[in-house]
Parts: C-alpha cells; structure tokens; sequence
C-alpha cells in the first residue's frame, strides 16, 4: 500500500478484512459474497419546513443477511455518503459476529445537521425518513432493526418505533423494531451506557492477561494508568467516568470540538461533562489547561487512548506521533489502514473497533430480545432469588449466635448479598460476559498463530470464519 494517499473509510475496511482472508482457507466465491454489500438503498424526500419543502437525503444499506434480521445504527451527521454507510454496515457484519448477536450486518445514515432544527421540526424529518424506510421493510422486527447512531438517540428512535407501530397496527412485536429506545417506550436498563461500558470490560479483560500487558509495554492493572479521551459524546463520557470512578484511571485529558483539556493529575469527567451542557465546549474551564488545537493532544504522553468520535483520526499525517501504547477503538473506524501499519511497527497495540464498541449491539439485542418476550428481564426471579438468599443468612446468622463475637457478617454484605439481580445488574453481567468471551476468542489467536501478530487481523479471523459458517449452513 502506498503512503502517499489516506485510504477511504471503506478502503480501509476492505484492507483489514483482505489482510485477514489471505490467512484463510476460503473459496474466492465465498471470499466475495461476504466482502461485498449486499443492497444500498438512498432515499430523497421533501418535508414542508419553516414555508418551504426541503429535500434531504438518506440511506439504508444491508451489508449480510446470513443472519436475520440484519441490525445497525442510523447517524444524522451532513457528511453522510453512501460509502461510510457499506463501510459502517460491513463492520456491524463482522462485530455482530464476532460477539455471536444472531443478525447480520446494516446501517443507516441521514443527511442532516440536526442542531439546526427545533425538536418538531427533527421530529416531522424523522418520521419521514423512518415512513420511508418501514415501508420498504427497511425497519421491521424480523429484518431490519436499526439503533441510535452520531446524532441520534433514544428520543429519535422513540419516533422511529412509534412510526412502525402507526403503519402496523396488528404486529405485536412493533416495539423490537428498533433499539435504544427510551424506558418507557420498550427500552432497556443499561443501553445508554453501554457502548462505554463495554469499552470499560474490554479493557478490563485485556489487563486480565499478562501477556498482552507485556506486549503492549504496560504493566499492572488499569489503576493508575494515564487516559486520553477524544469525544465527550455518550461513549467516551461514560467509558471515561467508569474507568475514572471504578477502575482507578487518571483521565489527563479530554478532547472535543473546540479544543481540549489536560491536566497531569487528572481531569473530573463529570463536572467537565457538566461544563459542557452549560457552555457547548470546553473553552474556559477553569480547572485544566486548554489547548486550542485538540487533536495535538492525540499524540500526547498516556499509556491508553480512546477515540471515541469519528473514522480516521488517526491518520497517515499523525500515526507516527501517537505515544499511546494502547490504543481502544471506541468508536468506528477511528484508525486508518495506513495508520494501523504504522502503529503495528511501532509495537502498539490496539483494541479494535468491531469489538471494542460492541456493547452497543449487545445491549440492544438483549432490548430486542426483551421486546420479543413482552417481559422485563429480572421479573419472574428477582424476589424469588432475594428470599433464597434471605434463608441462607438467617441460617448463618442462627449459627452465629453459638459462636459468640468471633463471626459476624458486615451490614454491607448482607445488603448486597440479599438484592435480587434487576434488569439493570443482569444486563450488565450479560455485557460483560459477551465481551469476555469475545475477547477470549481473538486471543487465543493471537497468541497462538505465528502469523498474526495483531488483535485486528484475529478479530477479522474470528468473524469472518462465523459469516462464514452461516453461509456454508445455507448452501452456499
């Protein structure tokens, strides 16, 4: 691959992925029915808006059906193109997979900046975009369930599934025909989180093994370890709170739109979160030191960096400079091919996107899956599970008695101990092990193939080997 030119997003995809067939045994045929999207569909349609019709432009591209239905997110964003959507829906393939969420691979985008409408004005542009989409079969439970994206979220996706239910006013499963919904519209506890948090357990499960410690330079555990996080969004805040307030991490610094802050002894992502909201950036804040060029502060000293916003940040022009030795995709397509080589031979290590941001995928099909059965999870066995737990400390605690000041148990155990698993704690517990297991299976690959020198190139391994087991099941 030359230098002299930044591959393209989808460039970049099909790189990785061929980097990683040419380390299998496929037929070419095989190979090419599942590099390839499958269907793109772009739609153009006119909304009457403040006296006048405006035209915008979305799509809707479907990258795998070897599973159904096919699942990925809608982004409102004005750079929207056709080939960021199959890029994006190719990666939802591979990271639906790699995760063993049963669906294949789908995206979705508008072209939109959506700060400048007024709530009903979004609301009328979304409804018809979703009308669009619902009756080309492009929203629907069974085949086609998108999720919230850049730039959208539960409030647009409420509209979404309450535009699906207007069309079909006979299905009983319209609410699974999306995700990230709001609670109170079929959603579930733990979505908005959770895209952060499983950036949190992937990094947790990577300081869970010394050798990948030991080749990423680093050593101990992730307490102390100093954080860049680019992107105060919905993912990079909650990946940076967590790591902050439960894993002991030093976040030195946070970069955003206009600008970035650092600080040595670590920035308070709450209250710069807060700062935020009330001043639409970062400019100002008194407790840090602000550099007005935000991206310089990528290739600032930290042992973990995790961007969090947009494809090909990291880039030819900066790849070089990165000091990270762990770097976190935690949103998608953040490093280009041209980078990834780069950073390979410089030894650092990186945690791909299409498992690092996984937790998103796998919180909304647990959604999905709790829309299907029509019952919050945690219902039936919540109370039972507490009063199982209630008989064993009274036990304990009659025992105790013959045994005087010597045993005791502490308030704060048995509190803990008698709560029953909610909605909340039993998806979380799902999460995690979803990105255990995951990361267990790159891995063992990593370190056991002498050709595969990179968690990228296993997690393609992984992946593809799956889509690939589906379509040979189907007869192909």
């Amino acid at each position: 691959m030359s230098s002299a030119r930044e591959p393209s997003f989808r460039e970049s995809v099909d790189l990785m992925f061929n980097r990683a067939v040419r380390l299998m045994d496929l037929s070419p045929g095989l190979e090419e029915k599942i590099r390839v999207c499958n269907a793109t569909y772009t739609v153009r349609f006119g909304v009457r808006l403040r006296g006048q019709i405006h035209t915008f432009t979305g799509y809707r591209s479907v990258h795998s059906e070897h599973m159904e239905p096919v699942k990925g997110g809608i982004r409102y964003a004005t750079a929207v193109n056709q080939d960021e959507v199959e890029a994006l829906a190719a990666l939802m393939t591979y990271k639906c997979a790699l995760v063993e969420a049963p669906f294949g691979g789908s995206k979705g985008g508008l072209c939109i900046d959506p700060r400048e409408w007024e709530v009903h004005e979004l609301e009328q542009i979304t409804r018809r975009f979703a009308y669009e989409l619902i009756k080309r079969d492009l929203i629907n439970p069974s085949q086609n369930v998108p999720a919230p994206d850049m730039g959208t979220g539960e409030r647009e996706m409420a509209w979404m599934a309450d535009q699906y239910a207007r069309m079909n006013t006979t299905d009983i499963n319209a609410k699974a025909c999306v995700t990230g919904k709001p609670l109170n519209a079929g959603g579930i506890a733990g979505r908005v989180e959770a895209t952060g948090r499983g950036v949190q357990y992937a990094l947790r499960e990577f300081f869970r093994d010394s050798r990948d410690i030991e080749k990423a330079g680093l050593s101990g555990s992730l307490d102390g370890k100093r954080v860049i996080v680019q992107g105060l969004g919905n993912v990079g805040y909650h990946a940076a709170k967590f790591l902050q307030e439960e894993d002991g991490c030093i976040i030195t610094g946070i970069i955003e739109r206009d600008g970035a802050l650092v600080s040595a002894k670590g920035l308070n992502v709450e209250d710069i979160r807060a700062w935020i909201a009330q001043h639409q950036g970062v400019k100002g804040y008194p407790d840090a030191t602000y550099v007005e060029n935000g991206s310089a502060v990528l290739e600032e000293e930290c042992d973990i960096l995790v961007p969090a916003v947009l494809e090909g940040v990291i880039n030819l022009d900066n790849a070089a400079n990165i000091k990270a030795r762990l770097i976190i995709e935690a949103a998608n397509g953040p490093v280009t091919a041209g980078a990834d080589e780069i950073l390979r031979e410089k030894g650092v290590i990186i945690i791909p996107d299409m498992y690092a941001n996984a937790g998103g995928v796998t919180v909304s099909y647990f959604e999905w899956v709790k829309n299907l059965s029509h019952i919050r999870f945690g219902r039936m066995q919540r109370r039972e599970e507490e009063a199982r737990n209630q008989l064993l400390v009274a036990e304990l605690e009659r025992l105790s008695d013959y045994m005087g000041d010597t045993w005791s148990m502490t308030e704060d155990f048995k509190k803990k101990y008698l709560r029953g698993a909610g909605e909340l704690e039993l998806v979380r517990s799902g999460l995690d092990d979803t990105m255990r297991t995951a990361y267990q299976s790159m891995r063992e690959i990593w370190h056991s193939r002498e050709d595969v020198s990179d968690l990228r190139t296993a997690a393609y391994l992984v992946s593809i080997g799956k889509v690939a087991a589906s379509y040979q099941a189907k007869g192909l």
